[in-house]
Order: C-alpha cells, then structure tokens, then sequence
C-alpha cells in the first residue's frame, strides 16, 4: 500500500567508513592489488548526498571505485532477492513481496535497514548479488569512477525501488 504524505519524512543517516568489517554484510571493499580486472569509466556529476530511490541488480556483482581516491558515499541495503515465487501468505517481514521487470521477485527494501557507507582513499567497493544501492554520492562537483558490471546490466537488470513514492521517505546523509 502507498503512503499518502504531502511532504515526505527526511530521515538522517551517519555515514560510516567502509571497511571489510563493516561493509562485509554488503559486498566487498576492495584496495590495491597487484592485478585486476578492465574496468570503464563513468564521470558523475551533481550527486548530493541525499537519495530517495535505490536499486539492485538480481544477476551480477558490481565493483565500483573513485578514481584518484576522492571520498564518496553509498547508501545500501542488504539483498532481498526471494527464492522463486513468493508463498501464498503475502507478507515478509511486514513487506510485500513484488516481482522485477526482469521477472525475479523480491522484498522491497525497508527504510529501517537502509545504511551509508564512506569511502575514502584508493578503495573499491564490491557488491553482492542484489544488494540495494544508491549511489556514488558525493560532495564535489564532478568526479570520475570506475566501473565493472556487463555492458547490459542497466538495461535488463536494474531493479529500482522509490521511498519517496512506496514509504514516503527521503534520505540525508550526515558526514
């Protein structure tokens, strides 16, 4: 069921460093090493610290790293990918079950289990297989990052959940 609210809630986040401690339960942080993977470049602009929206991807990992190291945040939520067809009962944890585009189903995100993530120095991030993310986000202007996820992924694996339309929420991250 949609929430009706004129103006909707801000909920305040304080971001925390990601390490491979506190970031375990998400994916991966990912520092220099010998070798790696191709990555492509995406140079993003204007990304306040604020989002309403987040969004997964059901079949793929995705890595995702500042280039020259400039600190960035992430807001994520831990994968809600459902085993096949939801059961007949209809609820999980007070949510509803919702089936993708892309034919998978999965749990909306609670606003509740939403947190944020800074990434400072030469560090990637990798994310697990559904996990919901919003970002790179970022204080600067402009910054360039690297990229690793298929070519396609955008186009038929992109799952996108609105808390401003579904939970009446919007997000502000306190640095």
């Amino acid at each position: 069921m949609e929430a009706k609210r004129e103006k909707p809630r801000v909920l305040t986040l304080r971001a925390v460093e990601a390490t491979p401690e506190s970031f375990a339960p998400f994916g991966q942080v990912i520092a220099a090493s010998p070798d790696g993977d191709k990555f492509y470049i995406m140079r993003l602009e204007s990304k306040p610290l604020k989002f309403s929206t987040i969004t997964h991807h059901a079949g793929v990992t995705q890595c995702l790293g500042s280039i020259g190291g400039h600190d960035w945040y992430l807001g994520v939520a831990k994968p809600s990918i459902l085993d096949g067809a939801p059961d007949q009962s209809g609820q999980h944890d007070g949510r509803s079950p919702m089936q993708s585009r892309a034919g998978h189903y999965y749990l909306p995100p609670d606003p509740a289990e939403v947190c944020v993530f800074r990434v400072s120095g030469p560090k990637f991030l990798e994310l697990h297989t559904g996990t919901w993310h919003a970002g790179p986000l970022f204080k600067a202007d402009v910054v360039d990052f690297y990229n690793l996820e298929l070519s396609d992924t955008n186009v038929v694996d992109r799952t996108t959940h609105s808390f401003k339309k579904h939970d009446g929420v919007t997000f502000v991250i306190e640095d």
